[in-house]
């Protein structure tokens, strides 16, 4: 592109008629697309050289997919056909006759052994590829059936029809498992979550609707759409669903709540389809108005808008690696975008997403933060200068801890593995992998020798930090565990999971003590007390409960919450617990008596965490709300409020010696705050201070002042108002780029 960022790669010419679907192989290296004109297209996405032209179908193709391995594709056309082929030599393996109409959907199953197909007839087949043969008819719609799709681990068939219906089948018998009724009008798409639990569906009534996949039921109704909705997708990490509708609008939601988060305007007509990008932190989407537009997840701003197409634009997809954009038009071109465009466009430093965590070292003179970025940054806490960035990990990094001597951090990231690095030369120093799913923590030892991580594939792994290697994997929760810790002595695990238990393990055999029952819901967080000897957990059934760490017995149940509890922990000394939920509330309990102390209203959203200061007095909170408070323990009273970051903070600590908190947030930045307090003598006056403690003769003032901030925020591409001069070396396409972003010649 004569060294000079427009966007766009290339655009693909060769059909005849509007291109219905284009997509990246597995690989990112081939696109296939279909058309109108009857024909299937194999393209190299480098080159932009056409590859093969699958020639067979006798009507307009309508849908196609990739195998898994890459090797083979399967389409579908309104001839009444399914056809497999071959990607390298273009020849047609199969053609797989039976439906009796329009055949509309394809898919390969996860192992790339079966496909399945639906049609207008109110069928469903299931097709062997190697042979041809079909295994199953599935039989129970009264109308067309518009969408099929494998579960994530092949064993179950989701499908939608204008009967208003979603059925789940199973895909060895063919028999239906479960049949989902709530829609008042056709069902136009479904979609399995990533762990294949929940399915979401959308309708002309206009409701998107999440159903729990095992009992058939509805969990949750989206609404909010002015027209009938056109798409929809689950995030990679499961936890939001984007759509997009005729009303030209485009909608994230929390999956779990059903709130919606954000609404993205900008398209002039109606939004044809979305998608996330594979890491999850951005959106693109397609439209009537030609255009393809490019958002950010957490902000909901546009960071990017991508023009050229001269009709209205069909499908877009992300490159596995999420560096390209493909897009189909009927203008009969397939054009592939530069999704970093806006990255190139200016240097940034600090995180350039949102940031998941922070931490101080153990000495309180570094700062360590992990960012949706997929990077790494430490930090010195006296200059704010960045020391070390550090890049390796291949998703979002959700959290780092530092070792218990300072000299190595541990990361955890949604590419499933745990790295360590060298503090003072920022070099990577080990791998671990082995975990199949999220991780969900990763602690050092105290004696800093050994790992233990916990994960969304329902295992804990201990692993040796020297060698890298795995030390003993403890299996025995039957479900999702989300916090794993050693205890202050090193010698027991103890770990929560979604299977309603908490279990205590032997640290250096591996071997499970103790399993801890009680809790009705999932249990989502534990935590040792200083001295070893008790246990708190915190569940989704709002309670928190003590345990005797030796017997196993549970000592007291602390209730009050009425929402989900977000955080829990123990005082220094043992003594006191504090909690915060999604109730907007923090609540102090004593231990022993298992009684409320205090309850701290101020917040306006869900707190996220609550921590005690090292010296017990004071509380630090951080919530939704985009703000830090600081609470004293005694009264209940808050202190200070620490009001700067635009978005969610979701983390905060306490310096060491108390005298700094460090904050981050979905807006990017990280921020260094100053904590004093001074005692002012007021002889023979009547004193009150909005932020400090009152006694008859003096008052403690606190204040709080932020000494450096780190991130900014990153922006689109614009040409508005430039000047072009000696272009001879631009190409037309180029040239029609640097008009249509407002660039003059």
């Amino acid at each position: 592109m004569n060294k000079i960022y427009f966007g766009e790669y290339a655009n693909l010419e060769g059909h005849l008629g509007q291109i219905k679907e284009a997509y990246f192989s597995p690989d990112g290296l081939k696109i296939a697309s279909c058309s109108e004109d009857k024909t299937i297209r194999i393209w190299d996405s480098l080159s932009a050289q056409q590859l093969q032209i699958l020639e067979g179908h006798t009507g307009n193709v309508v849908g196609i997919q990739f195998s898994p391995d890459g090797n083979k594709i399967v389409s579908c056309s309104a001839d009444r056909t399914v056809r497999i082929w071959d990607v390298l030599s273009g020849r047609q393996l199969q053609i797989l006759r039976g439906h009796s109409s329009y055949v509309n959907g394809v898919q390969f199953s996860p192992n790339g052994l079966k496909v399945i197909s639906c049609s207008w007839d109110k069928k469903i087949r299931i097709w062997d590829v190697l042979t041809g043969k079909q295994l199953q008819i599935l039989e129970g719609h009264s109308d067309r059936v518009n969408e099929v799709q494998f579960s994530p681990d092949g064993n179950k068939i989701l499908s939608c029809s204008d009967d208003n219906t979603i059925r789940i089948w199973d895909v060895l018998t063919g028999k239906q498992i479960q049949l989902l009724e709530g829609h008042t009008a056709l069902v136009g798409g479904i979609r399995f979550s990533p762990d294949g639990n929940k399915i979401v569906s959308r309708s002309m009534d206009t409701t998107i609707r999440i159903w729990d996949v095992l009992s058939g039921k509805q969990l949750r109704m989206l609404i909010g759409f002015a027209g009938d909705i056109t798409g929809i997708q689950f995030s990679p990490d499961g936890n939001k669903i984007v759509s997009c509708s005729e009303d030209k609008t485009i909608r994230i939601w929390d999956v779990l709540l059903g709130e919606q988060l954000q609404i993205m305007e900008g398209h002039l007509e109606t939004v044809t389809e979305v998608q996330f990008s594979p890491d999850g932190t951005k959106i693109i989407s397609c439209s009537n108005d030609k255009s393809i537009r490019m958002w950010d997840v957490l902000s909901g701003l546009q960071l990017q808008i991508f023009e050229g197409h001269t009709e209205s634009v069909n499908s877009i997809q992300f490159s596995p690696d999420g560096l390209k954009i493909i897009s189909s038009s009927n203008d009969k071109i397939i054009r592939i975008w530069d999704s970093s465009l806006h990255k190139k466009l200016q240097k940034v430093e600090g995180h350039i997403n949102r940031v998941n965590g922070v931490r101080f070292s153990p000495d309180g003179t570094k700062i360590v933060s992990c960012s949706v970025d997929k990077t790494i940054q430490i930090w010195d806490v006296q200059s704010g200068k960045q020391i070390h960035l550090l890049e390796g990990h291949l998703n979002s990094v959700d959290g780092t801890e530092f070792s218990p001597d300072g000299t190595k951090i541990v990361s955890r990231s949604d590419d499933k593995t745990i790295r360590i690095w060298d503090v003072l030369s920022g070099r990577f120093l080990k791998k671990f992998e082995g975990h199949s799913n999220l991780i969900k923590g990763a602690q050092f030892s105290p004696d800093g020798s050994k790992i233990v991580s916990c994960s969304r594939d329902n295992t804990i792994r201990i692993w040796d930090v020297s060698s890298g290697r795995q030390l003993y994997l403890l299996g025995g929760h039957s479900s999702w565990v989300d916090e794993a810790y050693f205890s202050p002595d090193g010698t027991k695990i103890v770990s929560s999971s979604w299977d309603k238990t908490i279990r205590i393990w032997d640290a250096s055999s591996g071997r499970q003590i103790r399993i801890l029952e009680g809790h009705s819901s999932f249990v989502n967080g534990v935590q040792f007390s200083t001295d070893g000897s008790k246990i708190l957990s915190r569940s989704n059934d709002k309670s928190i409960r003590i345990w005797d760490v030796l017997s196993g017995r549970q000592l007291n149940i602390l209730k009050g919450h009425s929402d989900y509890i977000m955080d829990a922990r123990f005082s220094l000394d043992g003594n006191k617990i504090v909690s915060c939920s999604m109730d907007k509330t923090i609540r102090i309990w004593d231990v022993t008596l298992g009684r409320q102390l205090q309850l701290l209203e101020k917040h306006t959203n869900f707190v996220n965490t609550a921590r005690f200061s090292s010296d017990g007095t004071k509380i630090l909170s951080c919530a939704h709300d985009g703000t830090i408070r600081i609470w004293d323990v005694s009264s209940g009273r808050e202190l200070c409020l620490l009001d700067g970051h635009s978005d969610v903070v979701n983390g905060a600590q306490f310096s060491p010696d108390g005298s700094k908190i460090i904050s981050c947030s979905w807006d990017k930045t990280i921020r260094l705050w100053n904590f004093e307090s001074r005692i002012d003598m007021k002889k023979n006056e009547s004193v009150t201070h909005s932020h400090g403690r009152l006694s008859s003769n003096f008052v403690d003032i606190y204040s709080v002042k932020c000494i450096w901030q780190a991130g900014v925020q990153s922006c689109g591409l614009s040409m508005k108002g430039s000047i072009w001069k000696n272009v001879n070396s631009l190409t037309l396409q180029q040239k029609l780029l640097v008009q249509q972003r407002g660039g003059k010649f």
